[in-house]
């Protein structure tokens, strides 16, 4: 650490997420873009979404990006900032703005939304290897990436290159495809992407996006296309997700108990945004502290539920002991444990709890 408290590169961190985030604004009425009269101001970015929740949750985490030297960049800095996640290797950028999109009120997992993005040109497009602090970025126990990042500019798929290229020494990749179709100008965005995958340790990879993506079908088709990653999660949304470890065997898909698979809790959802990458966070977590797979993707699970009942990108998370002791149901509990709005925040019920003996 420094003496105003920044830290240095070569301080260890448990996480370094880099990524592009943007200013969002949000409809305070429900209604086309068009006729939508006034907006509410968040953040929103996918890396940075991971490092708020971890460092929320009790971790160290870094954040690295580039943002313009305007009040967006300064919001977004002082905002991620105040979950305690360390912002001393964000760079400004005086040539370019920072990222701006605005959204309707709809779920945006799904049609029933709009989304305007003036993202071009922006300071993150041009993070490049030579524009980022790479001792920086490779002191963390673990450096989450995503795809979005390889869709900004071709420095930025260069920069994403380096940091998923096999050395010695390099941390822990974790790399979340986050198949964005709009970023891409053509069909080799999802080469790219398999690319970066398989140049990763953990990957995270709906099953939706591995469909259109790259053709594959169940975790199986996926694991067999990721031969290098230690181990590939693949989402199954409202069903589940499953890990797949390196060398797991997976015959066909009907077939009970060949891989780690764990049901979602049932949610009383507010807003489906943000779940995505408050899963990572969580698995992520569990990671760091050396838990079994199972448990993993429990605590993945936890905190997309905490994100899925609040209405925007970033909630609370539950508190260690809390998610602890949900994580360890038994799994007849587990598969009935409802989560609703304010469940973080709520002492757990006693069908929540562990069974005593």
């Amino acid at each position: 650490m420094t003496t105003d408290g920044s830290r240095k590169a070569h301080d260890v961190v448990d996480v370094v997420a880099l990524g592009e985030s943007m200013v969002t604004f949000l409809p305070t009425v429900p209604g086309r873009l068009a006729d939508v009269p006034s907006f509410e101001r968040a953040i929103g970015g996918a890396e940075s979404n991971v490092a708020c929740v971890l460092a929320a949750a009790g971790h160290s985490a870094r954040w690295v990006s580039r943002v313009g030297a305007d009040g967006f960049g300064d919001h977004l800095v002082e905002t991620i900032g105040a979950y305690g996640v360390d912002v001393s290797f964000v760079r400004r950028d005086p040539a370019r703005p920072t990222g701006v999109y605005f959204r309707t009120a709809g779920d945006r997992a799904t049609d029933a939304h709009e989304v305007a993005y003036y993202r071009a040109g922006s300071a993150a497009s041009a993070m490049a290897v030579d524009t980022v602090d790479l001792d920086a970025v490779r002191a963390g126990r673990v450096l989450h990436l995503s795809g979005i990042t390889a869709a900004l500019s071709g420095p930025c798929l260069d920069l994403l290159r380096e940091l998923t290229a096999p050395r010695p020494g390099r941390p822990l990749v974790s790399f979340d495809v986050n198949h964005r179709p709009g970023l891409w100008r053509d069909a080799a965005g999802a080469r790219v992407l398999l690319e970066l995958a398989r140049g990763a340790d953990i990957v995270f990879v709906g099953d939706d996006e591995a469909r259109e993506a790259w053709g594959l079908h169940g975790a199986r088709a996926v694991r067999e296309a990721l031969p290098e990653p230690e181990i590939v999660v693949v989402k199954q949304g409202r069903g589940g997700a499953t890990a797949l470890d390196k060398g797991t065997d997976v015959p066909a898909e009907d077939a009970p108990g060949t891989a780690t698979f764990v049901p979602a809790p049932n949610v009383d959802v507010v807003a489906a945004v943000g779940a995505g990458d408050a899963f990572a966070a969580g698995f992520l977590s569990g990671t760091l502290r050396g838990l079994p797979v199972r448990d993993r993707l429990r605590h993945g699970h936890l905190m997309a539920a905490a994100a899925l009942t609040v209405p925007g990108d970033l909630a609370t998370p539950p508190a260690r002991d809390h998610a602890d002791r949900l994580a360890a149901l038994d799994d007849t509990a587990w598969g009935t444990l409802r989560l609703g709005p304010g469940w973080t925040e709520a002492a757990p019920r006693a069908e929540e709890e562990v069974p005593t003996p």
